[in-house]
């Protein structure tokens, strides 16, 4: 884990202690709330849309950040022990061949409707999610079968043995909801009015789509957690793409937290009194995929070309602390990670590659078309940086910076891009996501955007869970030879980065840390405020 500011340090600290509690909730009465907590409001200001989809079963976009306030998992993810930490299930245990796990819940959990979170509740919560297969249901493709064994244990029987405790801590796909809210009524229509049926600490109260203030959350009195002490009450949730602006409100006091700062903002932040920051690594990095199916980077050549005049190192500079370098595809702190084999700009190799495919300086120049997205500074820059680079090799980049649903309905359609440039974070704190969703088979296509189709690949992809589960060195192996594949020897992928997240708050709030297995969320619920 790279250096971290001491206030982090601190924050790292309390939240070691609350984690490795498990789930001491509320066995230590903390001091009576001050008048002028009773109603505290957290705000946090995101740059894009809070919601795309209500549905806990299918939603897989931005509104991760309101979700994990709003519902809860059997498990969650412990950053400190890298392991499954508890959440609704208090203790859980598998049969030796890893194809049987159970789960004991706690006793007396309520629902935002008011019926009980039970085993049944949680049978039929997953099950559902499974039957409409979207989003990340995947997670739970081994659960063969879900028993209720009494109120308060459920037993999973799985086709193959998976790490079920870690799926079960999943950002997606892994919420426990009251799949009877809506009655007799179709539960999916019931969500779309911005709904909620949770298990977590707050409930919805209001939803204003499009709007700078588009959602605001207030407590669950019932829930498990409780809230002696001083808590947030009220979760309010802004939308303003600007950094700057973003940065003014935080200032002025009128918003709690700013998710994303740009360098030079970050700086200035972490001298402003009244201001606290974080920087912390993640699980999310910055994938450059190739177009392997279709245009000229069809040729491997080419692809590999494109690879080598990345300014790996330059793009690092001036990132100036938001990104570290990338060493293979899957970042420190998850089994896969592949230390030393971080990649750097050779413009020499580029250019006997471009001309053993016929292209390049005194030959044919190549063309590619590439997308990004739409206010990503530093995407751009990478972007920036590499289509100079390539203009020397006599390669023309017509570079489009998109909203993310356009790209995205581009790279699945017919007029297909040459390269397409994203970021990407596992669904659960297990590197299997990046195999499994943007490198394995797939038709139609969703996030396969480098359009790979190798029946070898899908094999070894196939075969992760069961190994993750059963022989930890054997799967450490396997993904360090898929990643030899997919960089090196297929290359249909660059890797130039893993983002830092880089964050700023207001100073009276006590207790935030980073959990990367769930990307820009803030568990509000764990937060003291002071006043």
């Amino acid at each position: 884990m790279r250096r971290m500011t001491s206030a982090a340090r601190v924050v790292l600290a309390v939240l070691t202690a609350a984690m490795l509690a498990g789930c001491g909730h509320g066995e230590t009465r903390p001091p009576a709330v001050p008048a002028d907590l009773k109603d505290a409001t957290f705000v946090y200001v995101s740059n894009l849309d809070i919601v795309t989809d209500w549905d806990p079963a299918t939603s897989y976009s931005n509104e991760i950040l309101a979700m994990q306030n709003i519902y809860d998992s059997l498990t969650v993810y412990n950053p400190v022990t890298r392991r499954a930490s508890a959440r609704l299930a208090t203790s859980w245990q598998a049969t030796p061949d890893g194809r049987q796990w159970t789960f004991q819940l706690r006793p007396g959990m309520r629902f935002h409707t008011g019926r009980p979170v039970d085993a049944e509740a949680v049978k039929a919560s997953i099950e559902r999610t499974k039957r409409l297969g979207g989003g990340a249901a995947y997670i739970w493709d081994a659960v063969e079968s879900i028993t209720v064994h009494d109120p308060l244990t459920v037993v999973f029987a799985l086709k193959y043995p998976v790490p079920l405790d870690l799926v079960a801590s999943a950002s997606y796909a892994a919420y426990i909801y009251d799949t009877h809210a809506a009655g007799e009524g179709d539960l999916k229509e019931w969500f779309a009015d911005g709904r909620d049926a949770g298990s977590g600490p707050y409930t919805v109260s209001s939803w204003q789509r499009g709007r700078e203030l588009e959602l605001t959350l207030r407590s669950f009195n019932d829930y498990w957690g409780g809230w002696d002490g001083p808590h947030y009450q009220v979760i309010q949730y802004r939308t303003t793409p600007e950094p700057d602006t973003a940065w003014q409100l935080l200032l002025r006091g009128e918003v709690s937290f700013v998710e994303r700062l740009n360098p030079g903002l970050f700086s200035r932040a972490k001298g402003s009194p009244g201001v606290r920051t974080s920087q912390m690594p993640s699980f999310q990095n910055l994938l450059v995929l190739f177009n392997s199916a279709s245009g000229p980077l069809q040729d491997v050549r080419l692809r590999r070309a494109v690879q080598a005049a990345i300014d790996y190192d330059g793009v690092i500079d001036a990132l100036r602390g938001a990104g570290s370098r990338a060493s293979g595809l899957v970042p420190e702190g998850l089994l896969g990670h592949v230390a030393d084999d971080e990649p750097h700009q050779n413009l020499k190799d580029a250019e006997r590659m471009l001309a053993a495919a016929g292209y390049g300086p005194d030959k044919r120049e190549l063309r590619l078309s590439l997308t990004y997205a739409q206010g990503d500074n530093d995407e751009r820059l990478l972007v920036t940086l590499l289509v100079s680079a390539l203009s020397k090799l006599n390669v023309k980049v017509d570079a489009r910076a998109m909203q993310w649903t356009a790209q995205w309905d581009q790279a699945k359609g017919q007029k297909r891009q040459d390269i397409l440039v994203m970021y990407w974070w596992p669904d659960y704190a297990d590197a299997v996501s990046w195999f499994r969703n943007v490198f394995h088979s797939e038709n139609p296509v969703s996030f396969n955007l480098a359009y790979l189709k190798d029946s070898q690949i899908d094999t070894s992809i196939d075969g992760l869970p069961s190994l993750t589960a059963t022989n930890r060195s054997g799967a450490q192996k396997a993904y360090a030879d898929l990643q030899t594949m997919l960089i090196d020897r297929k290359a249909v992928v660059a890797v130039p980065w893993v983002t830092n997240y880089q964050r700023a708050y207001l100073g009276n709030i006590q207790g935030y840390t980073d959990n990367p297995a769930y990307p820009n969320v803030v568990f509000v619920h764990d937060l003291m405020p002071t006043g």
